[in-house]
This record gives C-alpha cells, structure tokens and sequence, in this order.
C-alpha cells in the first residue's frame, strides 16, 4: 500500500518503472539546500497547482527567490494516482470496448486474451516515461529550491521543513486533497483500495466492489470491467453520476448494464467484514438486507483536503472540511497567503489547479504593482467524465439557469444524427447546448460522446470569447467529423430566427426577384 502520509517512499511494485519515478520526483539522495535569507514566493505542495505558481514566478527572469515544498512525490495527484495511470488503464480497457463492438462493424474477433499485469505494467511505463516534466532535476534548473518534507506555518511569514525554517514574503497552499477515509464499520480491518493503492495491483481481482457512482467511481468501474474483473458498483444515490445532465447519466447507467456491470442502487453499506476467502459487503439496498462477498473493494467516493499538518491556525487561515477558504482571487484570510488546487476548490481537476496557478502568479506578484487582480470567478470551466462514453460539460446546465432566474432554451443535436457518428458506429449521446432565451449567448452545454472531452473545448472557447451560436454557425467544420454536432446545434438555433412573418417575407422576395 502506498504512504503518503509521511516521507517514506513506499511505490508497489519496486520494480524499474517505479524506481524511475521515483528518481525524477522524490530522489531517494536528495539533500535539502540550505534556506535563502528570505523567499518571495514559498510554495507548499508540488502537485499541478504547487507546480505552475513556482515555475512561473521562477520563470519570471526577474530573480525572485522561490521555494517549493513536497512531503511526498512531485506531480502529485495526476501523475502519481489521478490523471496519468487512470486515462493509462481506461485506454486498455477501450480497445475491450472496441472489440466488443467489432461484429456489428463486420470485424469477427476470436479469443482475446488480457494481460492484467502486462496492462499495469505499460501504465507504470507511461508514469514514469513523463515523469521528468514534474522532476526535482527540472525544477531545481528553474532556479527554484526544493526541499521534501512536511511543511508547516511555525508564524506569520515562516514556515518550517523538518529542522529548517523557511523566511518568506508570500507563501502558497497548494497540497492537495486525497481520497475520504470511510466511516463504515469494519472497513479498516477489512481493507481497501482507493486512487492512492489502486495502480499498484499486479494481480487482477476476480471480483471488485467500488463504492461510489460519481466520475472516479464509474470511470475504474468500467475499465476494471472491462479488464475482466466482475464489479459490482454500490451507489447511495437512484442513478449513477447524480450530479449530472439526468439524459447523459442515463446512457451511461444503462451501458453499464447492458456490458453487465452490476449495480446496486440505492443502498447503503452497513459493515464489511474480512473472510477466509474475501471481503464480505453487508449493505441495505431499497430497504432489503443484502451481502455479497468480493477479493477487493475500492472506494471511489469523496475528496479531503491535505490541510490537518499545516498549523493554519498560527498564521490566521481559516478553513473548514472542504478546504482552505479563499476570495476570489484565492487569497486566504491571512492577506500574505493564497491557495489553489484541490485544498481550496470545488472544481478538482488538473486543467483548473493549472488555471487557479496562474490567477495566483498574477495576483501574488503583480496585483501589488497595480497591474489589477485576476478572478476564479471569470474562468469558464469545462470537464470532462471518461467513461465510455464520455461525459463533457462546461458552463451551467438547465437546473443552474433556473435557480439564477435566467430564461433558458436547450437544443439537442443526436449523435444519431451525425454522418460520422453513423459510419463510426458511435450513435449513442447528443449535444445539448443552453443559451440564454431569446439571445445566441451560450450558457452551457453537455456532450455526450465518444469524442466528447475533445469536442467540448470549440464550446469552451466560445463562451471564453463570447462567440454565440451565431458565431458558431458561421465556422465551417471539416466533414465528415463528430464535431459536425456543434456546427448542427448553431445551425439549428439560426433557424429559430425564422419566423413566420421572416418567412413569409423571405417568400414574397423570392418570387419578386
């Protein structure tokens, strides 16, 4: 099992991939430099956020004096547990998927054989092959001096590292959160899995039981499935991904059914007991008593924030179960210290730590010379949900205009309508786009396709450049392209303006011409 909670490395399995890793970003040899006399920017934490704020201050070439602090791997989240080794294995698990689908494609594939261990193998090959982009090599170049150890406020503008103590003028929180320790009776004795533990396994469960129906939960689901594990997927709620569009949630529910996913509904986990032969489940499904017995249980439910070690308190932070609490400009209630990432927001995804890193560049070093302050507020966030298939969204959906008292019309394009999506063999999903009644404004939009998470970014893009469906329409998209959708959706939203009186006006003109 991996610790994280002090400086010890322990990375299953120590094998050469995992020793790389290790090398690029916690060298086992690594000697702490001695402290500057005062720092301009000390960073605690090296996941994306911690990152982006310390290398964009060194990279300045202004010679400002940057810290950074890591009590465990550098990257952090998305390329030790998250991002990396998740989309490394769902990759396996899709040309499963494509297979699957080979038949009705005229493709008639024999025995397909799976190497469980020779998937998890690549997987830590890919970590450790990118690893340098995060390593200490790297950003000791940079200029900037990387200690590792657990960091915390010892008083206003120092921050101790072991036995060293750190001066600074501006410091930030940038440590993350890590997956929420259940409170379920028996569960520690018994044992689990979560984003942390996961990626070590070398041998397949036959049985999995993941608790926890949102994006982490149903995207490991599906590819451990997939794999050939048989899952089980327990979730509190009545349908998966509960806090999405309720029509892109339901393909995903029933895809899971129908590739034989077992879902329990629903329900909650009452105890877990470890057995003889396994790791028995006792849960309450629809007001039922039911048990089942499974090798591995994996907790894909809940994020907490990395804050408990920091002694907050001595330098006036506050903050509650959900994180550090900033303004937004991600400055924390202490005016010399700001935060970003996962330990202070909502939106916990790689691409917005990066974003909220450089709302903090800006406002740490140039807000003071009157250059204005940047706002979280203003960020136009899209994500994005990997399954397949995928899930994308950004900007409000229906529900949000509604409780805002924005008037709201929607247009759905189905991917069953799409050229590419019919030769692709890849009808299920839509593009669902809401923009303000009356206008071209685009207040959101759900995609749900093979190709979703790269689709969302022209939609993104036009809400950042305030481009409407209007706009939109005029751009001409390659054919044939999944991408067409959008192009329909505008094109759609142009005839609306059509009105019988515009018709028949455009009639009369006709015929006079």
């Amino acid at each position: 099992m991996n610790n994280i909670s002090g400086n010890a490395i322990n990375l299953a399995p120590m094998d050469e991939y995992n020793q790389q890793l290790i090398s690029e970003v916690h060298p086992p040899q690594w000697k702490n430099p001695t402290p500057a006399d005062k720092y301009d920017l000390v960073v605690i934490g090296a996941g994306t956020a911690g990152l982006v704020v310390a290398a964009g201050a060194a990279g300045l070439g202004i010679g400002l004096k940057v810290a950074l602090i890591e009590r465990y791997l550098m990257g952090g989240d998305c390329l030790n547990f998250g991002c990396v080794p998740s989309k490394a294995i769902i990759r396996s698990a899709k040309v499963i998927g494509e297979l699957a689908k080979g038949k009705k494609l005229g493709v008639h594939v024999g025995d397909v054989e799976i190497n469980f261990a020779q998937v998890m193998a690549r997987m830590r090959n890919i970590r450790a092959s990118i690893s340098h982009h995060d390593s200490a090599a790297r950003f000791k170049k940079l200029g900037i001096d990387i200690f590792f150890g657990e960091a915390h406020f010892t008083s206003d503008k120092t921050i101790a590292v072991g036995d060293q103590s750190l001066s600074y003028k501006k410091a930030v929180i940038a440590t993350g959160a890590r997956a929420v320790q259940p409170k379920i009776e028996g569960i520690q004795s018994t044992g689990f899995q979560t984003n942390e533990t996961i990626f070590s396994l070398t041998q397949q469960p036959k049985t999995l039981a993941v608790f926890g129906g949102g994006p982490i939960g149903c995207e490991l689901a599906q590819a451990f499935h997939r794999l050939g594990s048989k899952v089980i997927l327990v979730h509190k709620h009545g349908h998966l991904l509960n806090r999405e569009d309720a029509d892109a949630a339901q393909i995903i529910q029933q895809n899971f059914i129908d590739e034989g996913i077992e879902l329990v509904l629903n329900s909650q986990v009452l105890q877990t007991e470890k057995t003889t032969t396994g790791k028995k489940i006792n849960y309450i499904e629809n007001n039922q008593e039911k048990s089942i017995e499974v090798d591995e249980i994996l907790m894909g439910a809940g994020r907490q924030p990395n804050i408990e070690t920091l002694n907050l308190e001595a330098v006036g932070v506050e903050y509650n179960k959900r994180g550090v609490i900033v303004n937004d400009h991600l400055q924390t209630t202490n005016s010399s210290i700001y935060a970003a990432g996962d330990v202070c927001l909502d939106f916990k995804f790689t691409h917005t730590a990066d974003a909220a890193a450089r709302i903090v560049i800006k406002n740490t070093l140039f807000s003071p010379f009157g250059l204005g302050k940047a706002k979280f507020s203003d960020l136009v966030i899209p994500w994005v949900t990997y399954t397949d298939p995928e899930i994308a969204h950004v900007g409000m959906y229906e529900k949000d205009t509604q409780s805002k008292g924005i008037e709201v019309s929607t247009i759905k394009i189905m991917m069953s309508e799409v050229d590419r999506a019919i030769t692709d063999g890849e009808t299920e999903g839509f593009v669902k786009v809401y923009h303000e009644k009356g206008s071209d404004r685009i207040l959101g939009a759900t995609i749900v396709s093979a190709h979703a998470g790269e689709m969302i970014s022209e939609i993104t893009a036009a809400m950042v450049n305030e481009i409407g469906l209007n706009g939109l329409s005029g751009v001409i998209h390659s054919y044939p392209t999944q991408a067409d959708a959008i192009k329909k959706a505008a094109d759609a939203y142009r005839r609306t303006l059509l009105t019988p009186k515009t018709k028949t006006l455009l009639g009369l003109l006709t015929k006079l011409s």
